[in-house]
């Protein structure tokens, strides 16, 4: 699911459709009102981000209500941590080594 999220943040329409859902749940209609692309592109989109797990639907007789899933970027956080956390891990410990060697050169 992780590459799925990733591959549908590469768009950029689909990362703007992603920031006119944070405010809440939207219709497609309302969400497609934001673009200049056609509904069923935006439909098309929105597809790709369910599928991704990053969007939930749901149906109201004809209507459909998206709204973003906080759990699909709960994974993506998680999955994005582990290289930040070794990163700095790594920063942390690099800048340790050269406090340690200025003052042993001080010595």
């Amino acid at each position: 699911m992780i590459q799925k999220a990733i591959h549908s943040l590469s768009v950029p329409t689909r990362r703007d459709i992603l920031s006119v859902l944070r405010n809440g749940e939207l219709t497609s209609s309302e969400i497609a009102s934001n673009f200049e692309l056609s509904a069923p592109a935006i439909s098309q989109h929105l597809k790709v981000l369910e599928q991704s797990g990053l969007v939930v639907v749901r149906r109201v007789g004809t209507k459909r209500f998206y709204r973003i899933r906080k759990e699909g970027f709960a994974e993506l956080i998680n999955f994005i941590d582990q290289f930040w956390d070794n990163s700095l891990l790594s920063l942390k410990e690099a800048a340790e080594e050269e406090e340690r060697r200025k003052h042993e050169s001080n010595d």
